[in-house]
């Protein structure tokens, strides 16, 4: 080590400061640090000191003659009290003083950080950066940022560096620097980015399986379709990505037309799954000669006696249409009334049975209603997504304001008054949709 006195940075000195001020010019691991740092070694300087070659070892490049001053003894035993790592810079950038949580921290013996300078500790590399954090401090009388401390055995331990330009009673200047140790907080942060990576990887499969299912559901809408003298026009909206209502809308050759709208309780996941067993259990009953009302009868009993869910319930309604579609029997349990549109005004076609499922052990009558329609006549089958809405004054739509939709757009083509019906309850309906909408429109030609 020179016996030469280490020589502050200037403005006309060989390294200038002006070179470190602007903020983009040393980061660590940048181009430019990595270009500053060959700059200093071309010049033969590798840090603040005009005396110090770069790449000495660790354990040369200290001054032996730096003494802790005076004023610094009165106050020794109150910063070794303190939790934190802290340090007394000169204005050389030399450590006159290191606590013992610092000692500890970097795992170095006292005498070892005693007339240090930050390039006998950091790499060539980082140099650049904490000089221009240096610079901040000259600059603004203090500065504070995110780094890492390099400890004896070569391992790195994430701090903040806290710095304050102090005057010391002697009237020389120095920097007050306080490293926080965050590994803790960094171990806290991994952990919960690798949670977070998890909990994302959850979020995507379960997306993917919601859209699979919402796929699923889509083959349990009713279709719009035309058969013999009869066309149908659908409608299904689910309040979730999937939902629990579905429908039917299945030819028997040119004999019948069977139609089914069910609804069941509750949404989402758990709904839709129900929604699909009764849904394959009615079409099963469907493809033999089963009449509306001994549908509802199995499946009742089905759901009673296999599903056998404590409180889950569902509604349904169920149609046959022969003659072609001049004849419909029909069967209701629960469900809200199907509208028989004629020239004659709206008629109502009430559901006979209450809800089905896991609520009533009564079983539901098989009885049907029989019904001669005529050509022009419409009807209207629909879940209470539609009549249990509200506006902004609470208000609910119910079957009445539903009916008064149905008759006001009656005499318009079937899919113009399918889209009127929704756009009328859509209108009346304050804030995001609650529950699952199903619509099915049959007119006779």
């Amino acid at each position: 080590m020179s016996d030469k006195e280490p020589l502050r940075p200037h403005n006309d000195s060989p390294i200038s400061w002006n070179r470190f001020r602007q903020s983009d010019q040393a980061l660590p691991g940048s181009a430019a640090a990595a270009r500053l740092t060959n700059e200093l070694s071309d010049e033969r300087v590798g840090h603040i000191y005009n005396s110090v070659a770069p790449g000495r070892l660790l354990n040369t490049m200290f001054d032996t003659n730096v003494q802790t001053p005076d004023w610094l003894h009165q106050m020794e035993n109150i910063l070794e009290e303190l939790n934190e790592g802290v340090a007394i810079l000169d204005r050389q950038v030399r450590v006159v003083f290191a606590n013992e949580a610092l000692v500890q921290l970097g795992r170095y013996e006292r005498e070892e950080l005693q007339g240090r300078t930050p390039d006998a500790i950091f790499p060539p590399e980082d140099i650049p950066y904490i000089l221009q954090q240096h610079e901040s401090d000259r600059l603004y009388g203090r500065h504070r940022h995110e780094f890492y401390l390099p400890r004896k055995d070569g391992g790195k331990i994430p701090a903040i560096f806290s710095a304050r330009a102090i005057q010391g009673p002697d009237g020389q200047e120095y920097v007050l620097l306080v490293v926080t140790d965050i590994s803790a907080q960094k171990r806290v942060e991994e952990q919960l980015r690798k949670s977070n990576a998890l909990l994302e990887q959850r979020q995507t499969e379960i997306e993917a399986e919601l859209s699979l299912a919402a796929r699923v559901q889509q083959s349990l809408e009713p279709r719009s379709m035309v058969w013999s003298d009869l066309a149908v026009e659908a409608y299904y909206s689910p309040a979730h990505t999937i939902g629990g209502d579905f429908g039917v809308v299945l030819p028997e050759g040119d004999e019948h037309l069977k139609l089914v709208m069910c609804d069941v309780s509750g949404h989402g996941i758990g709904s839709a799954l129900m929604a699909n067993r009764i849904y394959s259990e009615a079409l099963h009953e469907l493809e033999h000669k089963i009449t509306p009302g001994a549908l509802l009868r199995h499946l009742h009993d089905f759901v009673y006696n296999r599903i056998a869910l404590d409180g889950f319930y569902f509604t349904m309604a169920v149609a046959r249409f022969s003659q072609r579609g001049r004849h419909m029997t029909f069967a209701g349990a629960g469900h809200p009334p199907v509208m028989l549109v004629s020239k004659g005004g709206i008629r109502l076609l009430d559901s006979k049975n209450g809800i089905l499922g896991c609520v009533s052990k009564t079983a539901p009558s098989e009885a049907d209603d029989s019904t001669d329609l005529n050509p022009g006549d419409r009807l209207v089958f629909y879940t209470d997504g539609l009549t249990e809405v509200f506006n902004e004054r609470d208000e609910m739509l119910g079957v009445e304001g539903l009916e008064a939709l149905v008759r006001r757009s009656a005499e318009r083509a079937l899919p113009e008054m399918r889209q009127a019906i929704v756009d009328g309850v859509t209108a009346w309906r304050h804030g995001s949709l609650t529950d699952d909408v199903s619509l099915v429109l049959v007119e006779v030609r």
